[in-house]
Order: structure tokens, then sequence, then C-alpha cells
């Protein structure tokens, strides 16, 4: 049985009076008007070559057979029969099956096979195919495989059935002959798929799973496609190509990594085996770590890492330097943090190389954030090209952001979080982290819409050190918006967070936002150990510039909060002269709100310390020291002049506006963009709009941020198109 039909053919092509010879009636006839051979592949070779002389008399021949020819004697016969025309049996489509059967639903199931199909409707296939494979062992054990529908290669074919590798091709020219194999493909007919898996003992169908998954594991095949392909035909016995499969995603694409781990101890792997893996996996998605018995080296290094997760980088910092390298390096970042420098500086060496340049990049950021910018850069660029094979407490993308912005940066610090997100670095929490951080930049920079968005789309179950981050988000967008009912219910978040007193420096400007609100709100006893706890990190680090100015500017916004002009000056005294680039801004401008609060107000003076602000990329702070200071002038000219520059620089025309046009510029934008495009230079501009030359080139900045421009000639061309559409 082949399935295709040859026989019925046969029939319908015979001539009256012709004589047929078949295993069964093998006898060759000396005379006939003519000859059907059926199954010739089961004659022997005298009766073969009896055929062929009787086909030299000019007898016409009708041979029927199947796809090989395996012996001279048939290839001879085959040659004079084919004189006469030769007819290629295809398979039946779906009406030529439902016709023959009386079933429409059988072609899929028989391949289109005549003899299958009717063998289904009938309930004769499996005994049929029992006794076509009972004399061919071998060829019954690769039979079974291929009914499982796996896509395996000859090797690992060869492997699971115990054949060697040579004896396949005869294998499979057994099956196709018997037309047990698809037409024109190396996998079995469905029905016969079915038949043969039906067939099976459970214990009989372990083993034959047991052999596949053992030859995969062994073939050096790509684990994933191994193991879905395990997974698809429903194999249970292949642990160690599961715990592959969970290994090699278990940082790309951890989520599935886990679902591989799963199926691994489903199917008998030792949960010893798995436990760093799946650690590592659970670690990267957000999920609990379970204490488990399994590597202790990596399970440290995950335990250290979720502790820099939640917001605890105390305990992560201590963990680290206790587990065995690249712990104690990656340790660095949250010593310098909560000012451990020595230990710090201890430990800046190693691999891997994306967190030996962040380490280096850290320890520098102190001194002069804008210098280490570029090595934070170096640091997530190298990052991306080799993946660490551990869980990061934290990416290098989001420090390069965090020390960017304190640089001033803000540009810089929204292309390493975008690159991050782009790239999935860090895992489903990493992506967390980065969308969080760039709502934040986004903020501080005046841009509100982001953050209010990333809020909104918040789930729950955020990560300690997340916690802090979107409750400074709230507390900062209540704070601009000036509505002290939002900071109340901003409040709620804020409050679990501060009693944690788990900060370090790295998080100082988050914790200026949750100062104000403690401060604004009275609840000042919330906020004074955290901001010891800042002062001895500082200390620690042996105050260097930035971080002293960094801590003394939120004693100074808590000053101005609570209107005390003590505070404020204490502040103003302890940046004095302190930093470069933004640092010096804010330095500048602390001296000038210590005057305002003493009642002196230099117009001049505090214009200047604004532009500083604003092109610090700091305009919210900007925008106060102007309103501070106008409130606080006995000069009418001057308080309006600063009004209308705190009016500017508050961004509260820029969110009424938002929709206004594509860019979601501001009316005051949309006029100094027009006046850009009419040519007019910054000091042009600004005598037109009663603004500084410094607020027209802060306007510019942002206007090309908006519309996306890197140039002038860009810049021009986006004007024109949004301005004249």
């Amino acid at each position: 049985m082949d399935g295709a039909g040859r026989t019925h053919r046969l029939r319908a092509l015979a001539p009256p009076g012709a004589v047929w010879v078949t295993p069964d009636r093998p006898a060759v006839p000396d005379t006939a008007p003519a000859v059907v051979v059926d199954d010739p592949h089961r004659l022997d070779d005298a009766t073969l070559r009896a055929l062929s002389d009787v086909a030299r008399r000019a007898v016409p021949v009708l041979l029927g057979r199947r796809p090989t020819l395996d012996r001279a004697a048939l290839a001879e016969l085959d040659e004079l029969a084919a004189r006469d025309g030769v007819v290629q049996l295809e398979p039946l489509d779906a009406a030529a099956i439902a016709a023959l059967t009386g079933r429409a639903d059988l072609h899929v199931a028989s391949a289109g096979r005549p003899a299958i199909a009717a063998l289904l409707a009938g309930g004769g296939l499996l005994p049929r195919v029992q006794r076509r494979l009972a004399a061919e062992p071998g060829v019954a054990d690769i039979a079974r495989t291929l009914a499982l529908g796996l896509d395996l290669t000859d090797d690992v074919l060869a492997a699971a059935t115990g054949q060697p590798p040579d004896a396949l091709a005869g294998a499979l020219r057994t099956l196709r002959d018997l037309g047990f194999l698809v037409p024109g493909a190396e996998r079995l007919v469905p029905a016969v798929a079915t038949a043969l898996l039906d067939d099976l003992a459970p214990a009989e169908r372990r083993r034959v799973h047991a052999r596949v998954a053992t030859a995969l594991a062994g073939s050096g095949a790509d684990p994933v496609a191994a193991a879905t392909q395990l997974r698809a035909a429903r194999i249970r016995a292949g642990a160690d190509v599961f715990r592959a499969a969970g290994d090699c995603l278990r940082f790309t694409d951890p989520a599935a990594a886990i679902g591989w781990y799963a199926d691994a101890v489903d199917a008998g792997a030792d949960p010893a085996q798995v436990a760093a893996g799946h650690a590592e996996a659970a670690a990267l998605v957000g999920l609990p770590v379970d204490p488990a018995p399994g590597d202790p080296h990596r399970l440290a290094l995950v335990a250290g890492a979720v502790a820099a997760h939640d917001g605890r980088p105390a305990r992560a910092a201590d963990v680290l330097v206790a587990a065995a390298p690249p712990g104690p390096l990656l340790a660095v970042p949250s010593l310098v943090a909560l000012g451990r420098a020595a230990e710090a500086r201890a430990l800046a060496t190693g691999e891997p190389a994306p967190f030996r340049l962040l380490a280096a990049a850290v320890l520098a950021a102190g001194d002069e954030p804008a210098a280490a910018v570029p090595l934070l850069i170096e640091a997530a660029e190298a990052a991306e090209r080799t993946p660490a094979a551990v869980v990061p407490p934290d990416t290098p993308h989001a420090w390069g952001a965090v020390v960017a912005v304190t640089a001033g940066d803000a540009a810089t610090a929204e292309h390493l979080l975008g690159r991050a997100l782009d790239r999935g670095v860090g895992g489903p929490v990493g992506a967390q982290r980065h969308r969080l951080l760039l709502a934040w930049v986004r903020l501080r920079a005046g841009r509100y819409d982001t953050a209010v968005a990333e809020l909104r789309r918040l789930g729950t179950g955020l990560p300690g050190r997340e916690v802090l981050l979107a409750a400074a988000l709230r507390a900062g967008l209540a704070r601009r918006s000036g509505d002290i009912a939002k900071l109340r219910e901003a409040w709620s978040s804020v409050e679990p967070v501060l009693a944690r007193q788990a900060v370090d420096l790295f998080q100082a400007e988050q914790v200026e936002e949750l100062a104000v609100a403690a401060t604004r709100l009275r609840r000042p006893q919330r906020i004074a150990p955290v901001l010891a706890a800042l002062d001895s990190a500082v200390a620690g680090l042996g105050h260097p510039p930035a971080w002293t100015v960094t801590v003394a500017w939120i004693r100074l916004q808590l000053g101005v909060a609570a209107d005390d002009a003590t505070a404020v000056k204490a502040a103003a005294a302890a940046m004095a002269g302190r930093g470069q680039g933004r640092q010096r801004a804010q330095a500048a401008a602390a001296a000038t709100w210590a005057r305002s609060v003493g009642g002196t107000v230099d117009l001049d003076d505090v214009v200047a310390a604004v532009d500083g602000l604003a092109e610090a990329e700091l305009p919210w702070e900007a925008s106060r020291l102007a309103g501070h200071a106008a409130i606080r002038t006995a000069d009418p000219g001057a308080a309006r002049r600063l009004l209308e520059v705190a009016r500017e620089l508050s961004g509260v025309e820029q969110e009424r506006a938002g929709e206004g046009n594509a860019a979601g510029l501001s009316e005051r934008e949309v006029e100094v963009a027009r006046l850009v495009l009419d040519g007019r230079t910054h000091k042009e501009i600004g005598a037109q709009l009663y603004i500084s030359p410094k607020t027209v080139e802060h306007h510019v900045a942002r206007i090309r941020v908006k519309v996306g421009a890197t140039d002038r000639a860009e810049f021009v061309a986006a004007l024109k198109s949004l301005l004249n559409s």
C-alpha cells in the first residue's frame, strides 16, 4: 500500500483480455494481448526478466510501480513498459477525496492519498500501517519519531532512532514507497502520524520522547529552537533542553526564560540547577526572587541587584562587596552614592568593561558632572555592544541620565534613555526605570506632558527605587501647578518613601521635590533624617563641589518655601564659589535669592541669575527666582519685567497651548519663532518682546527640541512648515 491508487488506475487502463501478473499470481503468460503488472517490487528477478522478454515481443505491458527503482531487473522492465507512456499519479484534491469516501473532512488528514482516505473512512488504517512496518523495525522507529512532527536534522533523527545516518535515506525512501510520507516532503501523512502515536503505549511514548530530547540536547542545536520543538510536540522529557533555553534567554527575554525554567523543573530538572538562572530572569522582570539553593555566586549578585532595585543602596552595596567578582565592581556606584569613597576607589577595577567605565564616571561626577558624561556615554555604548551576564543594580544609561541632568545636559540624558528603551537594556525592570527617568528629565527641563503620561500608565508593584521616583514626579507636578490640593494628594505616596530614609546622592534632586512637599505641608520632621543622610554622604566624599551644591540647593529651596531668610542665606553661603556649569549658575542664583529675601533686588542681577538657571535647564527654578524678586522690589517697572520673565519660564503657557499646534509651542514661543524667521537676532527679539536675550536663547533652544531640528537649516525649514501651514 502506498495509497496512490495505482491498482484502481490500472484497472481503468487495462484493455479487454489483459493478463494480470501480481505477487499473488506471478505466472508470466507466453502469449497475451496485454500484460498488467501490479506491485512489481514484490516480484523476484526471474519473474521480472520474463516480463521484460514479453515486452520485447511488442506485447503491451502496463506497469504500476512505486516511485523507487531498487533493482536492475525492475529498472529494465520499467524502461520497456515506458515506451507506451508514463502516468504520474498525483494526490487527489479535496473534491475527489469527498467523492471517493463520502466525507469532505479527510483530504488534509490523508494528504490526498486515496487508499489512506478510504481506510480512514472504513476504520482500517492502523492495522494496515502496523502490518507494513512490522517487517522493518528500523523504519518503524524512524516513522514513530517523525510522527511527533518535529523539524529534526538528519543527525538528530539518526541519534534519536539509533540508526546510522547513512541509513536514513533508505528508510525515508521506504516510507515514501509505502505511501506514508506527504508527497514531495519528508513528513508523515497526518493520519498515519496520528495512528502511530495513538498506537504507542505510555511507557513507549515516554521512551521515544526521551530519545528525541537526548538527541536534541547533544546536537549543539539552538537551545530555544530545540525547546520550542519539544514544547510544540508536548514532550516533557527535555529537562536539559528546557534549562538551556532558559539560560540562553534569561537576559534578553527574561519572561520567556522563566517559562523555560518552569518546563525544565516539570521535566525533572533539579530545582537547584535552575535556581540562579530563574532568579536572574525574575529580577529583570520585577518578580519576587525566592531564596533557594543554587549557585551561591550568581544568587549573591542577584540579591545585590534586587536590593538596589528595591531602593536599599546600603544593603545592595554590602551584598555586592561581599560577593565574588564582578560584585565589588558593581557595588562602586552605590558606594559613591552613599559617600563611601575609599571603598569605592579601591574596588573600581576589573571586568566587565561597561561597569568599570561606569565606576570611573561615577567617581568623577562629584567634582565635575560634565566631565563624567562622556565616560557614562562610553559605558552605555559598551553595555549595548557586550551585555554583561549579570543582573545590573542599575544601567549605565540610567546613571548617565542622572549625571547629565546634574550637568545641565537634558538632551544627552534623553538620548541615553531613548537608546536604553530602544535596545531593551536592563529588561522590563530597566524599561520601567528608563521611562520614569525620561519623565523626570523632562519635568526638570520644564516639559511636563511626558511626566503626566508616564504617571498615568504606572501599574502597581513598583520596586522601591521607582516608588521614590514616581513620588517625586507627582510632587514635582503638584508643586509646579501651584495646586495645594494636588500636593496633598501626592503626599500619600511621598510620606511612605521618606519614612524609609533609604536615599543616596544620585536621588538628591528627587529628594528636593519630596522635601519641598514636606515643607509646604508642614511636615519638616519627615525630611530632616533624609537631609542628614545626604549631608553624611557628601562629607564622606570630601565635599565635592557638585554634590555640595546639589544638597545645599535643597536647603535653599526649603528656605524659600518656608520664607526662612536665615536658611536661604546659609544655603547660599554653602554654595558660594562652588562648582562649574550648572552648579555655578545655582550658586549665583542662590546669592541673588539671599539678597532678595533681605530686601535687596537689583534687576540686572536677578535677570542674569534667572538667565543662568534657564541656560542650565532649570526653568522652573528660574521662574521662581524671578517671581520671588518681583514681589520684593519697590520698583514697579522692575516688578513688571520680572513677572513677565517668571511667566515666560513657568511653563504654564506651554501646558495651556500644548494642543494648539503640531509642535506644542506656547504663544510666546510662536512669537519668538516668527521673529526668528524674520531674521531677527536674539537681542532684537528681546527688545521687541521686552525680555532678555538670554531668555530668547532659552525659548529658541526649547523650540528647536520640540520641532526636532539638529541644525539651523532644519530649524528654519521646520518653522516655515509649522508657521505657514
